[in-house]
């Protein structure tokens, strides 16, 4: 069978390539959209790759300095990107017009050399070579399994730019043995915990949180508005009150894939290779203030996940959720106590932090401990968090030269920030 793994690397890059990345990534984004345009023009939308180069190879080329891979690579992503709206449309889901405004470009084997040690890209300007920066090779990490494993074979990359820093994150793949998938899936996963709830629609183990508020917000707006029009009694308010429901199942999607998207790249950048999620099922009896409408948002965002990540070699994972909330991630102990509201205190040792965000690490270890054996007890092969990793025996592995304190929740744009300690042992 064929693994696929994407893994994360930062680049070293000065001013001079840094300018070159920027114009580069700002003419593939305009050639992607110029695809776009054309694809949505008439009733029917263009779908097809063949048609789309045909029709826009020239004028790209034309109007930009872009390597001609380049071009073919954008051209791809506006066609994969419009090809998904049509297909969510045929499920009767609402999807509008793609805009790609993230900054990022597509690179595969003819617009870039890969290296074991640097990278040499084709940018509006010629090619540069940019060196990563690696980890420290002794560590156990996803560059050490997957980029120095001559079993894993580089494919392409996508070029980002990120808080001032520039990555490429290698797409890489491996044909394993069929009788042996666990051992290629499972032996080395690093995982990426997610809690859901009403305050926080999800919290990962990294620390990152996406607030429930504009969620709720909204939900309630349209209730009131549906609730204004049932008193007219009209037909006329009865379409309305249609019109009400597609606007809001529209934004409450549109709301889902921003957070599914943030997820998946939060896997990516952590070079995650699972996703854990808690059982979907009695979700809304569990959490105090759930309504039927949170339950759908919960049921269609792991949808939303589920489909992304296997574009990136991810997989997605579901575990029992029993005392998840409950369970002190740092010592273990487990009381109805611990937690109070959004405010996590265990009482046998003391760790304070973010209840969601104490969940997300337990539905993390939660998977590593149905799938591991913790063999070797102290190996750095576990949950993913803001700085470093807990393994499956609760052992905390820091970043390479880091002095040992786990690092906190963290603020993202569109998410909201707890403030809270994480120390570990």
């Amino acid at each position: 069978m064929e693994v696929r793994r994407t893994v994360p690397v930062k680049l070293d890059v000065d001013s001079d390539d840094a300018a070159l990345f920027r114009e580069t990534v700002d003419e593939f984004l305009w050639a992607a959209n110029y695809v776009v345009d054309h694809a949505w023009q008439g009733e029917y939308k263009t779908t097809s790759k063949a048609q789309l180069q045909e029709e826009t190879y020239d004028d790209v080329r034309d109007q930009t300095r872009l390597h001609a891979n380049l071009v073919q690579n954008a051209r791809n992503k506006a066609a994969d990107a419009v090809q998904g709206v049509v297909a969510r449309w045929k499920q009767g889901e609402y999807a509008g017009k793609p805009h790609f405004s993230q900054p990022t470009a597509v690179y595969d084997k003819r617009c870039a050399t890969f290296h074991d040690e640097y990278v040499s890209l084709a940018t509006v300007d010629g090619r540069i070579e940019v060196e990563y920066v690696l980890p420290d090779e002794d560590r156990d990490t996803p560059h050490s399994r997957y980029l120095d494993n001559d079993d894993y074979e580089v494919t392409g990359a996508e070029l980002h730019h990120k808080d001032g820093e520039w990555f490429l994150h290698l797409r890489t793949k491996a044909e394993v043995e069929s009788d042996t998938p666990e051992q290629a899936t499972t032996g080395h996963s690093t995982v990426l915990g997610v809690d859901l709830g009403v305050n926080q629609l999800a919290a990962t183990s990294t620390g990152t949180f996406w607030s429930g508020n504009e969620f709720d917000h909204w939900r309630r707006e349209y209730e009131q508005r549906r609730a204004s029009l049932q008193q007219c009694g009209s037909r006329h308010a009865h379409e309305n009150i249609q019109a009400v429901g597609r606007k809001e199942t529209g934004r409450f999607k549109l709301m889902l894939h921003r957070i599914a998207n943030g997820i998946i790249e939060e896997a990516a950048e952590n070079g995650c290779t699972v996703i854990a999620f808690e059982e979907l099922t009695g979700i809304r009896d569990r959490l105090s203030g759930a309504s039927w409408g949170h339950k759908w948002a919960f049921e269609r965002l792991y949808e939303y996940v589920e489909y992304k990540a296997e574009l990136h070699g991810i997989d997605v994972e579901q575990v029992d959720p029993e005392n998840t909330s409950r369970r002190c991630s740092h010592c273990g102990y487990t009381h109805p106590d611990n937690r109070d509201g959004e405010a996590f205190a265990c009482l046998k040792c003391g760790y304070e932090n973010h209840a969601d965000y104490n969940a997300a690490k337990n539905i993390g270890l939660r998977y590593l401990r149905r799938n591991q054996t913790g063999d070797g007890g102290g190996a750095p092969v576990g949950v993913r968090l803001n700085r470093g990793m807990v393994n499956v025996n609760g052992g905390y592995e820091p970043p390479a030269g880091d002095s040992g304190q786990s690092g906190s929740p963290r603020e993202s744009p569109t998410r909201n920030e707890a403030r809270s300690s994480d120390r570990a042992k």
